[in-house]
């Protein structure tokens, strides 16, 4: 039996959901991450990484299709029991929630340093909490419609990058494989962290209705996300030599400064504003995954109440933390680390030990 049939969301909105989820914050700093072991031979563990992310992703599709109308909430008191899937599902909330108020902090302080220097991030906090309070709140379809929103609303982005490859230098990414091999594997990990946002498969797959095609789904969202990451990377290392490109925070931004038009300079300016809703998205999923995960912890089939507490603390989080660059830079560390352990080693260990549960229970779950 159905029990999300009235927050049902199709292909398209699965994939857009994911793959906007993952083109966020990092790929504004991914040419330099990448540069730094790699150098320009960063593109190529994209690659690497693209691959693994599929690898990951499909694990997930195939531990939820054993139970296709349960979230992973309600499989964790199935699979360990009330008290230890409580705690489980308690540090899947963690995360979720962890991972929404780092990519919020940091949408916040981006536009707050390259845009509104003399606006304080109290001011900006609950401006920037509307769109996502009225999407999240709504549930997983209005994710979905929204999340297809913001694919056609900021599919121009992509072209504009081509106007910044006047005088590039396509000789700077030759030759390929300068710094060796376990250089570009040793970056790997890196192209790893950018693909995160994979991992809310866990929470779309119940929701979606044509679920033979979730595979389908997960490999089109995480391609297209590697063509992103390809086109932005390839593009800095042609346009900036190595040494220029880990000189700059957000070499992205500092790509799409190089745009001159007839009636518009710094043209990241305007590029940010429509970047925002793409940052929401990051944002938006995590969110949800959070007080949905609450509203299933606690047995209450309505999840806008913690929605609300949690708005709240957003609200007072800027009169007590106002991050620099290094406090962004260490959060968004930390994030990576728990979002390896969450959408790497976390869908590996379920998915042995399911099948170990089913092997040894020889049964179905109730």
């Amino acid at each position: 039996m159905k029990k999300y049939t009235m927050n049902e969301i199709n292909l398209k909105q699965f994939i857009f959901t994911i793959y906007k989820t993952q083109i966020g914050i990092g790929v504004l700093s991914l040419p330099r991450d990448l540069a730094k072991t790699a150098g320009t031979d960063g593109w190529l563990a994209i690659l690497l990484g693209w691959l693994l992310a599929i690898l990951f992703s499909i694990i997930i599709i195939k531990v939820m299709e054993k139970h296709p109308h349960d979230t992973l909430f309600d499989l964790f008191p199935k699979f360990f029991g009330r008290w230890l899937g409580g705690a489980v599902s308690s540090l899947w909330i963690l995360y979720s929630t962890f991972s929404a108020t780092v990519a919020m902090i940091s949408s916040i302080h981006i536009i707050h340093v390259w845009i509104l220097t003399n606006v304080k991030e109290y001011v900006l906090m609950p401006l920037f909490m509307i769109p996502v309070y009225m999407a999240a709140k709504q549930g997983i379809r209005v994710i979905g419609r929204f999340a297809e929103f913001v694919y056609l609303f900021t599919l121009w982005m992509p072209m504009i990058l081509f106007l910044t490859l006047h005088e590039s230098n396509w000789l700077n990414l030759l030759p390929v494989g300068q710094n060796g091999w376990f250089a570009i594997l040793g970056t790997v990990k890196a192209t790893v962290l950018s693909f995160l946002g994979f991992e809310v498969a866990f929470m779309l797959y119940p929701f979606l209705q044509d679920k033979k095609s979730a595979v389908k789904g997960v490999i089109i969202a995480n391609t297209m996300s590697m063509l992103i990451f390809m086109l932005i990377t390839i593009f800095s290392y042609v346009r900036f030599s190595q040494d220029v490109v880990m000189e700059y925070v957000y070499p992205t931004l500092n790509l799409l400064k190089l745009i001159r038009l007839p009636i518009l300079e710094r043209f990241e300016i305007i590029f940010l504003p429509f970047y925002l809703f793409i940052l929401f998205m990051t944002v938006i999923p995590y969110l949800y995954m959070s007080v949905f995960g609450i509203s299933r912890l606690l047995g209450k089939p309505d999840h806008r109440k913690y929605l609300r507490v949690l708005m709240l603390g957003w609200l007072a989080l800027p009169f007590f933390f106002t991050p620099s660059y290094a406090h962004i830079t260490g959060l968004g560390k930390l994030w990576g680390n728990l979002g390896l352990c969450a959408a790497v080693v976390f869908p590996i260990l379920l998915w042995i030990y399911q099948r170990a549960f089913f092997k040894f229970r020889k049964g179905s779950l109730r």
